[in-house]
């Protein structure tokens, strides 16, 4: 049996990403008949293509009978530039475990919620068991905490009304004047704590980030035992965040 040159190829995979390519091309739609023409398939394959690439939301199908692009490919897109960009800043995200022996952090605030985009650990420098989402728990992380600091007046309130301050541990805020209280007087500010509010035996500092308008937050957890370094951590937290601020604020 002889050895194959190159990789195995599906064809079918080829001729669906042609008709894509040919659909991107025409902004007011093509129909099925031209688009065949354009990627030289046969007319009968094409229809089969595109009808699923349709059922699919790749493509979607005009009143007229033209074919544009789907909002499945526009959400890829979206996908893809999330990981452009943080494929910017893991290298900051990591050089910070490292110099500061802890798991580190990435969220940003978008649709009403606050969301974990990245997490750079370690075994040494295991991450916080996850073990309520952070969209339930902003009041009780540092990273929340950040996010809503940073909020306008009416969006935080907005956020609040939506979202229980659950009891998560003994030391957790659950009134949201106490909250809001801390929130603005904590004494490294920019920078906010929880301590022990998410998990016991763990304390984190935040700072807030920003990926153009999107607001986020950059923070670090570690045992309660190096409480005494938080100062320290948030000395180095700032710089960083102003690194990642400008890497993530670049037009792709």
């Amino acid at each position: 049996m002889g050895v194959q040159d190159g990789p195995t190829l599906i064809t079918s995979v080829q001729r669906a990403f042609r008709l894509l390519e040919a659909v991107s091309a025409h902004e007011n739609g093509a129909p099925a008949k031209q688009l065949a023409r354009e990627t030289e398939l046969p007319l009968a394959t094409a229809y089969h293509l595109l009808r699923t690439l349709v059922h699919d939301g790749y493509v979607r199908k005009l009143p007229d009978g033209g074919f544009v692009l789907g909002d499945k490919l526009k959400s890829l897109q979206s996908a893809g530039r999330t990981q452009t960009l943080l494929s910017r800043v893991r290298p900051a995200l990591a050089a910070l475990r490292d110099e500061l022996s802890t798991a580190t952090y990435l969220t940003f605030y978008e649709d009403g919620e606050i969301r974990v985009a990245e997490i750079v650990d370690s075994p040494r420098t295991p991450r916080v068991d996850l073990w309520v989402g952070f969209e339930d728990a902003g009041h009780a992380t540092a990273l929340g905490k950040s996010v809503l600091r940073e909020l306008d007046e009416d969006a935080r309130r907005d956020y609040l009304s939506r979202h229980h301050l659950a009891d998560l541990t003994p030391r957790t805020i659950t009134s949201v004047p106490d909250l809001l209280r801390r929130i603005e007087s904590s004494p490294l500010a920019p920078a906010v704590t929880d301590l022990e509010e998410y998990a016991l035996g763990t304390v984190c500092v935040a700072v807030p980030v920003y990926s153009g308008d999107t607001l986020g937050s950059l923070g670090v957890s570690l045992p309660v035992e190096r409480q005494d370094r938080l100062q320290e951590i948030r000395a180095r937290l700032l710089p960083i965040a102003s690194r990642v601020t400008r890497s993530l604020s670049l037009t792709i």
